[in-house]
């Protein structure tokens, strides 16, 4: 079976150089052979249960001490099964129905590249000036809040 986690160290900083207590981290995950996606509010690794189950701790102590004051994670199977459809009823979720229907399948089930060009699409259509479409969209996607920005980053930086 294979895992992803997710997760953010704090504290945050604002332009430039990621922070030492991210960076130690996305190595230590690195290290331990897991497939690693950094980004600049958070990481994901994916890998095999044993595997990633295994360099958890390491992760978290890299953090620690590398100067986080708090680390959140976020484990999901990636064989799970999406979240609910999205009901079509608002602007949002028509948007995200039209990329749905334009991409061939629901959002969850696209690869990351797929889920990416979504984000890219959703943004360019407006998506993300309404209120709470983060949170939507990355129900929608089947991902975290912060891989969506991390997704939306990567599209400024």
């Amino acid at each position: 079976m294979e895992l992803e986690a997710e997760f953010t160290s704090e504290p945050f900083q604002g332009e430039g150089e990621p922070p030492a207590h991210a960076l130690k981290a996305r190595d230590a995950a690195d290290k331990a052979g897991l497939t690693t996606d950094f980004g600049p509010l958070g990481t994901t690794v994916r890998g095999d249960a044993d595997a990633l189950l295994g360099a958890l701790s390491g992760i978290a102590r890299a953090a620690i001490d590398g100067g986080a004051i708090r680390l959140t994670l976020q484990l999901r199977r990636t064989d799970a099964p999406a979240a609910a459809p999205v009901e079509l009823n608002s602007a949002l979720d028509r948007l995200i129905g039209e990329v749905e229907r334009e991409v061939g399948g629901k959002l969850a089930g696209l690869d990351r590249a797929s889920k990416q060009r979504a984000v890219r699409i959703l943004k360019e259509r407006g998506a993300f000036t309404q209120k709470k479409s983060v949170a939507t969209i990355a129900e929608a996607l089947g991902v975290t809040r912060f891989t969506v920005y991390n997704y939306l980053n990567r599209e400024t930086g």
